[in-house]
């Protein structure tokens, strides 16, 4: 009684833990993690609270007042009025919503919001006056931020004086449970006068029917521009579940350019155009959405339901501050013949695979990692292992130190090092094995490196390694034995473009061949080189004392490309966290970061499909998280799973590599060691019949032992009783055999035996002879879903309904949106030294 009094104590101040997160705007806009749920009533506050960041910028938080729909496709609506009277611009929006409870949310900007209430059914309108969509997001889109320089403009004396936030409620089986939401976004504002002013332009089909059953349907938009030039930068679709690709175009004198084309199946986010393309007077708009009909036996309509459809065509644009329209429509198709020329790929739907979908969902099969048990390459000769990563066949690669060792006498004071007497390392320093039987295959780097650190691999094989010693990043060819290409001055620390200050890891764009270094120990910063090595931009800076903000780094120590969102993400490790940023400009998109990280995060690994692996540091002394591996969707942040070895123990894990079929490597700077982690559905278990006895193997002859850590690691103890169990069990296979089999067939007599006595005393002293129990009616009760009242009530305004032509039977609303140093063994501190940090937070320079 008394330990279940403690566990319902604890889950109170996890809870309460929650809610106080919820209050602080500041920690929404500084670190943005995506939640499944609000829950509580107290996650806001009473008052919308506004942050000031300097003197000209600012963070207005905007959210649902702890709200809880009553039926299906409840469209609610919401209001803050602009906290200044002058003119300000919005920089950036960061969304706290998931698509669990959320099927979308759209926020626009007025003068008149339709009602003065503190949200009220968007069946009124969302604004009296004309209203203008400023941002959007559906299907746990990640952040968005525009370009620098350019501004949505909101006050002054033209500008909009109100946001006005719609959130559409899609499934109320979300809120069985009657928790109270508070999904919305925060907004980043700034007085600085920005020389760009942004917009967005709304393609639509308004009138597209899709026949039950009929395979490909197009709905086709297109307008011709009659304004002054604006340029593209973002791009966004929109559809509900019948739509496979849309595509938006540019046509000039009959010649397409495509301005985005994506699956409305993926994160609804706004995508970077990826080539600049600009809008000039009498150009053409146009846009296609693919649908399918196949699986619906009624047509479906356009409208704001989860069972209607919607095709919409979503442009950021940026234009002249004198020319500037804010806001731009086009629901019509003004050349319906020229779509016989829209090139093919327009035609070509986006596959996405079901793991996708389940992950942008957050429904996770019971996923979990487990150590394979058999693997051998625990026994495996190596020095301290510092990278990991898989090549193109999915072989892994080991990039060790040999007989070199990073410990306290290996840089002075300036990070030069000091045994270049010992000369290079004389064995391979780059190993590549068998990943199912740790087989060797392949050996190189002999007589190169002094402290191998980073590793990763190209698309075409080619090793990308750094040395911390050398100051320098290497691109070596599988069968090569001289570097193919070389960064950096060998033994010169430094922090300009020629040189780096112990760089830690190398990651390279398999789209555009970009070179992205994380530098370093003694650098705080990410630096981009072109495919041939010339420098292109570099961003980052040193932790500020006290707290760590966005763009800062204490160690940036491991990168991971995330190629199909066009994103970088970084390990932070000494401010225990995930960075991720745009490709393309540096940009920071967003933060991961947990409790259960502790004060360290070493390495992160993503798989397509939206997993997220991760390994922190050891806890600093009287500190409570474990050493452990953590798996996590990278749409919300959310840990699915944790795990730990069985064989040994993390010591001082260092790198973490992940393939596709969810296989997991994890390497030991202190263990000198690479274990082995797979899912339990990969090792599905396959069923052989041997001398008429069931005996079950897993797909690589492996047996698997579960280690699965949810939220909170199992004790020392557990584990070292779970391990002894599987040895024993080991040594004890071949003399079981006989009594097993004599097992298996004495059981089912006994057990037969057994029920037959149960059941004739269970009807005589119970039922007697004719005794009968039925269950109770309401056990068989089946639920209805309910479906949102019809409205004439229509969320931009009244402008579709009284659109010419249309005729939509039955049509609800209209939204735009629809549903949808490693540890010194003599006195155990840090040694790796990975410079690593001491029981205090270290000066970053000494880390």
């Amino acid at each position: 009684m008394a330990g279940f009094i403690n566990n319902l104590l604890i889950l109170l101040l996890l809870f309460q833990n929650i809610c106080l997160g919820f209050r602080s705007p500041l920690s929404v806009f500084k670190r943005y993690k995506d939640t499944s749920r609000s829950l509580s009533s107290e996650c806001l506050g009473s008052d919308q609270t506004v942050i000031s960041f300097g003197l000209s910028d600012f963070a207005l938080d905007i959210r649902m007042p702890a709200v809880t729909p009553k039926q299906s496709d409840t469209y609610l609506c919401m209001s803050v009025p602009l906290p200044v009277d002058d003119e300000a611009y919005v920089v950036d929006f960061k969304p706290h919503a998931s698509m669990d409870t959320v099927h979308h949310m759209l926020l626009f900007g007025c003068n008149e919001p339709s009602s003065t209430e503190n949200y009220w059914d968007c069946d009124e309108g969302t604004c009296k006056d004309k209203s203008n969509i400023l941002y959007a997001w559906a299907r746990n889109a990640p952040p968005t931020r525009l370009p620098k320089g350019v501004g949505f403009r909101v006050g002054g004396e033209t500008a909009n004086r109100y946001f006005v936030l719609q959130v559409h409620y899609g499934d109320v089986s979300a809120f069985k449970d009657k928790h109270k939401d508070c999904s919305g976004v925060t907004l980043h504002l700034t007085h600085q006068k920005q020389p760009l002013i942004a917009g967005m332009y709304l393609m639509m089909s308004v009138n597209t029917v899709i026949p039950p059953g009929k395979k490909v349907i197009d709905a086709d938009i297109a307008c011709h521009y009659k304004r002054s030039p604006m340029h593209l930068f973002a791009y966004r679709v929109h559809t509900h579940r019948l739509g496979k690709v849309v595509s938006g175009y540019r046509v000039r004198n009959g010649q397409w350019t495509l301005i985005g084309r994506q699956s409305p199946q993926l994160p609804q986010a706004f995508y970077p155009v990826k080539y600049p393309v600009d809008i000039s007077y009498d150009d053409i708009l146009a846009a296609r959405c693919v649908f399918s009909g196949e699986g619906r036996t009624t047509e479906t309509h356009i409208g704001g339901t989860a069972n209607d459809e919607m095709c919409n065509f979503y442009i950021m644009y940026y234009m002249e501050a004198k020319h500037a329209v804010s806001y731009m429509t086009c629901t019509q198709n003004a050349n319906p013949e020229m779509f016989r020329n829209i090139p093919q790929e327009a035609n070509i739907p986006i596959s996405v695979k079901s793991d996708v979908l389940k992950m942008m969902h957050g429904h996770h099969e019971d996923f979990h990692i487990a150590e394979a048990v058999e693997w051998p390459g625990l026994d495996l000769k190596l020095g301290q292992v510092s990278g990991l990563a898989l090549d193109p066949e999915n072989n892994l690669v080991v990039f060790h130190r040999g007989d070199h060792v990073w410990d306290v006498n290996s840089f002075d004071s300036k990070f030069v090092y000091q045994q270049r007497g010992l000369g290079p390392i004389e064995q391979n320093t780059i190993i590549v094995l068998n990943p199912s039987n740790a087989k060797l295959l392949h050996s190189t780097g002999k007589s190169l490196f002094y402290l191998p650190h980073g590793l990763s691999v190209d698309k075409n094989g080619n090793y990308w390694v750094t040395d911390v010693a050398l100051h320098q990043v290497f691109k070596l060819g599988a069968n090569e034995k001289e570097p193919l290409l070389i960064l950096g001055v060998a033994l010169q620390p430094g922090s300009d473009k020629n040189h780096f200050c112990q760089p830690t890891d190398v990651a390279v764009d398999p789209i555009t061949g970009s070179i992205y270094v994380s530098d370093g120990y003694c650098n705080s910063r990410i630096i981009q080189f072109s495919p041939n090595g010339l420098y292109v931009m570099q961003w980052g800076e040193e932790t500020s004392l006290g707290r760590s903000r966005p763009g800062q780094f204490h160690i940036p120590h491991s990168l991971a490309l995330i190629p199909d969102l066009s994103q970088l993400c970084v390990a932070d490790r000494e401010n225990g966290r995930i960075q991720c940023f745009k490709l393309e400009t540096g940009e920071f998109t967003r933060e991961i970061k947990h409790k259960a990280f502790g004060r360290e995060l070493f390495a992160v690994s993503y798989v397509p499909g939206g997993l997220l692996f991760a390994v922190n540091g050891m806890p600093y002394p009287g500190e409570a998280e474990s050493v452990q591996g953590f798996v996590m969707n990278f749409s919300t942040g959310e840990i699915i799973d944790t795990f730990i070895p069985l064989r040994k123990s993390f010591e001082m894990p260092h790198d973490i590599i992940a393939s596709e079929d969810r296989t997991v490597f994890v390497g030991d700077v202190h263990a000198k060691t690479v274990w082995k982690f797979a899912s339990a559905e990969k090792m599905e278990h396959r069923s052989v019949k041997k001398a008429g006895i069931e005996v079950q193997e897993t797909k690589e002859s492996e047996p698997i032992v579960e280690a699965r850590l949810k939220n909170k690691p199992k004790s020392t103890d557990s584990l070292k009783n779970m391990d002894k169990q599987h040895l024993v069990q080991q040594a004890s296979t071949t003399g079981a055999s006989f009594v097993l089999i004599t097992t298996l067939l004495v059981i089912p007599v006994v057990v037969l035996l057994a029920i037959l006595v149960f059941i004739r005393w269970r009807k005589t002293t119970v039922y007697g002879a004719d005794g009968e129990h039925k269950p109770d009616s309401s056990s068989r009760r089946i639920l209805g879903r309910l479906r949102g009242k019809g409205s004439s009530g229509i969320n931009l305004g009244n402008f579709f309904a009284n659109h010419k032509g249309y005729s939509r039977k039955g049509f609800d609303r209209l939204s735009t949106e629809g549903s949808d140093q490693e540890k010194d063994e003599d006195d155990g501190t840090d040694s790796e030294e990975e410079c690593s940090a001491s029981p205090l937070p270290p000066a970053p320079s000494s880390s």
